[in-house]
């Protein structure tokens, strides 16, 4: 019962302070918080399902989150019209010769016996393949970037409701987990790190540089909506008509009224997803994973495929943050591969887990909410801290610019401050495993 006291008193302070930021500055503010807040509790879910559940050590979530925006893309925006014809079918047809150039080499390794002539003729496809596929690839990428590229230059998406990329971005991360996995997993657990930590750079990479796949740093914006336009319902007289019958204009009411219906969607997506998992926590699978967590060599003798089992771990986690990439680039409406940080994508999801309670799924839930609000609230309140401090001080003086400058460090420095207090105090998190 204490327990359970304990739990609701700290989501209640953490539903307190999102209700404040509404008061005090708009409840715009305060919906945009919950949105992003449900979507960061998701990431927390999958990195709390690898790392709480079976101890696996994955820096690489900026990576997946990545791929889950690029889902919103192919699936969301219309196809380029002209660019499949220019190039985009010599695009594809490069990729697969590249898939099939691997595949061969893959064959060889396994059939040939070892020695020098097996290495002769994997080294002979793999080069051969590979000028092909550039043959292949850069004039089909030139003349697809060369189609309108102000506003477009790259193949564009499939035209589909923009909510399907959610699934697809989870679908997306789990294959990029599965090769991961089958490379690294079985290995220790810091060679795991090093794979996810390096696959995340050269997917933020790949989606930088390739603009017939993603625009690159020109960035896709216009991504569609699975809810209605504000410009739609300031339109409609029935929408303007309620508005005014709660005191609101319709500006204000509209963009209320979208952000809403996002943490109705996000919502109901993370109650499925924690409902999942608190399945999956209580099964006998979930069970398993917890002795394979806490002692691997015991679990081996007991016959359990250790390294399977991690398999499946790893890609379930990752398609979770897959998933929760997708809705935040719909959340946005624009892909911006430059804004995928390791900072912002993978430690600041690691801090929501260790804080939350690592292994506890209504642990991450809360971290993700509650290092949510600190990051978008304490560089402003660090702010107006430091300019209530230097208000006595005359303008110019060198201490009062050195400190208001130094406010923009505040949420790094909150950040690190809580971490730590978290460890010191609650070394098992806010809400420990059970």
């Amino acid at each position: 019962m204490n327990e359970t006291l304990k739990n609701t008193a700290l989501f209640a302070i953490v539903a307190l302070l999102i209700v404040l930021t509404g008061l005090a500055q708009s409840w715009n503010a305060a919906l945009l918080i919950i949105a992003m807040g449900l979507i960061s509790s998701i990431m927390a879910l999958g990195v709390n399902l690898q790392w709480g559940f079976a101890g696996l050590f994955n820096v690489g979530i900026m990576g997946f989150v990545a791929l889950g925006g690029l889902a919103a893309v192919l699936i969301g925006m219309q196809p380029t019209q002209g660019a499949w014809s220019a190039g985009g079918w010599g695009i594809l047809t490069a990729l697969l010769m590249g898939a099939a150039t691997i595949i061969l080499a893959v064959q060889v390794m396994k059939r040939m016996a070892k020695g020098w002539l097996r290495t002769l003729v994997v080294l002979v496809v793999l080069v051969a393949g590979f000028f092909i596929f550039r043959a292949l690839l850069d004039p089909s990428v030139s003349a697809v970037e060369a189609v309108n590229p102000a506003t477009t230059g790259y193949l564009g998406g499939l035209g589909l409701p923009v909510i399907i990329a959610w699934p697809v971005g989870g679908l997306f991360a789990a294959g990029a987990a599965w090769l991961i996995g089958k490379t690294a997993l079985g290995l220790r657990s810091d060679y795991l790190a090093i794979a996810t930590l390096g696959i995340a750079e050269i997917i933020i990479a790949v989606l930088k540089n390739e603009d017939w796949l993603s625009r690159g740093v020109k960035n896709v914006i216009g991504i569609p909506r699975p809810v209605p336009y504000e410009i739609d319902l300031q339109n409609n007289a029935g929408f303007v008509e309620q508005a005014a019958g709660f005191g609101l204009n319709p500006v204000e009411a509209s963009t209320l009224w979208v952000k809403f219906l996002y943490v109705c969607l996000f919502a109901v997506v993370l109650l499925v997803l924690m409902w999942l998992s608190q399945r999956a926590l209580n099964s006998p699978w979930g069970r398993m994973l917890r002795a394979i967590r806490d002692n691997e060599v015991a679990a081996e003798a007991m016959g359990k495929d250790v390294t399977a089992r991690h398999l499946q771990v790893f890609i379930l986690g990752s398609a979770i943050c897959g998933i929760a990439g997708a809705m935040m680039t719909t959340l946005d409406s624009q892909l911006t591969p430059g804004s995928y940080q390791p900072l912002r994508f993978t430690f600041l999801i690691w801090v929501m887990v260790i804080v939350g309670g690592s292994g506890n799924n209504l642990g991450a839930v809360l971290g993700g909410f509650l290092m949510w609000y600190l990051w978008v609230m304490v560089e402003p309140m660090g702010l107006w801290l430091m300019q209530l401090v230097t208000a006595g001080m005359s303008d110019g003086y060198w201490l009062k610019d050195h400190l208001i400058e130094s406010a923009a460090h505040m949420r790094l420095m909150t950040m690190g401050a809580v971490l730590l207090l978290v460890l010191r105090f609650s070394p098992r998190g806010l809400i420990p495993e059970k």
